[in-house]
C-alpha cells in the first residue's frame, strides 16, 4: 500500500476517535513506526494537505490545515474506503482513487537521499523502498536496483505507477562545512 494511503487511513482512525475530527502528525508518525517519520511528516503536512505550498509534483487532496500543527480530513475522504456506498467505491471517489484510474497513475517515483551517520540514505517517497550507499554515487546505484527489484514481477499498475516510471532524486545536503 503507497505511503500515502496508510497516512490518510491512520488519520481516519485517529479522526473517527475525536469529536473535533483533528489530528496532529506525530500522532500519525507514532502510528507507523515502519515508516521513515520525516516521510510520514511531509505527507501530512506537504503531499496530502490542500493548503500546504504547492512544491510537489504529485499531490492528495486528504487534509486541510486547521491551525498550528493540526489538521483534518476533507469531507471527500472522511470515511475509510470499505465504509463507503458501493456506488461511491469506484475509482470517481473515495481514498486511493486517484490511482485506480489509469490517466492518472504516477509517471514519477521520487526519492531523497541524505546524509545520515556517515552514510547516504535513498528513501522514496511513494513505495517502500529505502537504501544506502558510501557516495551518493553508490547510493543512486543501489536506489535503482532496489526499484528495479522492487517493481520486479509486479503489477505496476496496482501500485499507482505507469509501466515504465521515471526516477526523480532530490539530494539533501548541509551547507558546505567552514
Amino acid at each position: 500500500m503507497p505511503i500515502h494511503d496508510r497516512v490518510l487511513a491512520i488519520a481516519q482512525r485517529i479522526c473517527a476517535q475525536r469529536e473535533d475530527g483533528t489530528f496532529k502528525p506525530a500522532e500519525v508518525v507514532a502510528a507507523l513506526p515502519d515508516l521513515n517519520a520525516r516521510s510520514v511528516r511531509t505527507h501530512v503536512v506537504s503531499r496530502c494537505c490542500v493548503n500546504a505550498p504547492r512544491n510537489h509534483a504529485s499531490r492528495w487532496p486528504y487534509f486541510e490545515r486547521t491551525s498550528r500543527g493540526r489538521y483534518r480530513i476533507c469531507e471527500a475522504y472522511l470515511y475509510a474506503k470499505e465504509s463507503l456506498p458501493a456506488k461511491e467505491s469506484s475509482a470517481t471517489a473515495g481514498p486511493g482513487a486517484i490511482n485506480e484510474s489509469p490517466s492518472l497513475q504516477r509517471e514519477v517515483i521520487h526519492a531523497v537521499i541524505f546524509e545520515s551517520e556517515g552514510l547516504y540514505v535513498a528513501e522514496c517517497l511513494e513505495v517502500a523502498v529505502v537504501t544506502q550507499g558510501t557516495t551518493v554515487d553508490e547510493t543512486l546505484r543501489n536506489i535503482r536496483e532496489a526499484l528495479t527489484l522492487y517493481m520486479e514481477g509486479e503489477d505496476l499498475a496496482l501500485l499507482g505507477l505507469v509501466a515504465s516510471p521515471r526516477l526523480s532524486v532530490t539530494l539533501e545536503a548541509s551547507p558546505a562545512a567552514t
